[in-house]
């Protein structure tokens, strides 16, 4: 691990003075090689999978864990939409003049070598190295044993990219160990040589890198994630939402978890919803005025405020308007995605200036809360801290800043 990190500072330096070009060059070189290589990637895919259900994951783990060839299509894809976004490096943000005529820039740099530390989704493999070449930083990436076999053949691919740019293969490297060791390894720093750690995955995996790191971290929390409907809402427009937040892709962390409902739309809005939601194949748990609308409905537990199922499962509740769908979030929710579904422009606003989540959302749905969706070209996580870097991370949010200044002899008086 210590070798890694030193390989990985010394790729970091010749990676942020890569040009726009040669970046492109190898994210463009490497999506060829994932295309190329996708027989070879769905094959090492098989191997987890078959691990993973032999080891009883959940169908939520399960299906974050499966390539399909249009998944693997899909990665190629956005490792190509990284390569052509505008190079987030060297961009001078602000420029200005002293009365001394000294002149004042500040320029974007890259932040130089992130670790990310991620469970099951392999496809992280190819978003995080692709995102953090993108923005000239060397990155060691800790997959989850669950998807060892994935990243490794997906790895291979970037490397190869890299290769063929004429960059260091170390700008991109993988941890070669299932061992949580390494991971502990990471969170000590490697000897200084790592700068940020990006942790992706559940709840236990975050709060032991946000207790061990010894450098910064950008906190992707789980996501209890809320739809408020109020009773101004389109029902129709209600219904394509909450079944699309919930039901289009349960295990992302953008799939809604609690259904919020005005009181006086109980029946108007509420009843339809959870009919469709039921009939959808979705387990609805509710408290008794909820419960007494069907008898599949599930009673919920205190627990089910704070839960994040990543499956078919939402829980339900009535709220006596927007300041409880408010209070409810703020007291429940990890500020990662929350929605309000309203006609009423004065409820919107004030939702969205209120709601403390790093997304809001206004009539569409909660699963749009993903990098891609942003135009970002993808994303390493949705942080849901305050510092730095909040939502989707993207490249430009994986650079830092430096100023520089020119004299013409000014001396300090």
């Amino acid at each position: 691990m210590a070798d890694i990190g030193a390989r990985a500072r010394w790729a970091a330096r010749a990676l942020a003075l890569a040009s726009a070009a040669q970046k492109a060059e190898a994210l463009h070189a490497a999506a060829r090689a994932i295309r190329q290589r996708a027989e070879d990637i769905l094959a090492a895919n098989r191997q987890d999978v078959e691990a993973g259900r032999a080891a009883g994951l959940s169908a939520a783990l399960i299906d974050r864990l499966v390539l399909t060839p249009a998944r693997v299509a899909a990665i190629a894809e956005a490792v190509d939409e990284v390569a052509a976004l505008p190079d987030p490096v060297g961009r001078v943000t602000e420029r200005w003049t002293r009365p001394n005529g000294l002149v004042m820039e500040r320029v974007t740099t890259p932040l130089g070598v992130i670790g990310v530390i991620y469970e099951s989704r392999p496809n992280v493999t190819a978003d995080a190295g692709a995102l953090c070449l993108k923005a000239g930083n060397a990155v060691i990436l800790r997959g989850g044993s669950d998807s060892f076999n994935s990243s490794r053949a997906i790895h291979a691919a970037m490397a190869e990219g890299l290769a063929a740019a004429g960059l260091p293969e170390d700008g991109i490297q993988l941890v070669p160990t299932r061992s949580r060791a390494a991971v502990g390894e990471m969170l000590a720093g490697l000897g200084g040589h790592l700068d940020v750690i990006v942790p992706r995955g559940g709840k236990s995996l975050v709060a032991r890198v946000q207790a061990e790191a010894r450098v910064p971290v950008f906190a992707h929390l789980e996501g209890i994630v809320h739809v408020y409907v109020d009773a101004s809402a389109d029902l129709g427009k209600a219904l394509d939402i909450v079944r699309n937040a919930k039901m289009r892709r349960t295990s992302v962390c953008g799939s809604a978890e609690t259904l919020l409902v005005e009181r006086q739309a109980a029946e108007s809005h509420l009843r339809p919803l959870v009919a469709m939601l039921l009939d959808a194949g979705c387990e609805v748990r509710g408290e008794a005025d909820i419960a007494a609308l069907d008898p599949r409905i599930v009673p919920a537990v205190e627990a089910d405020w704070t839960t994040e199922y990543l499956d078919a499962i939402i829980s339900a509740k009535l709220v006596d308007g927007l300041d409880a769908a408010i209070h409810h979030i703020e007291t429940h929710g990890s500020h990662h995605t929350d929605a309000i579904i309203t006609e009423n422009p004065e409820a919107a606003r004030r939702f969205m200036a209120e709601v403390d989540s790093a997304i809001v959302v206004h009539n569409a749905s909660t699963q749009f809360a993903d990098g891609g969706e942003f135009g970002f070209g993808g994303e390493i996580g949705i942080a849901t801290g305050r510092m730095h870097a909040r939502g989707p991370v993207g490249a430009e949010q994986l650079t830092s800043f430096k100023y520089r200044v020119h004299g013409t002899g000014q001396t300090r008086p």
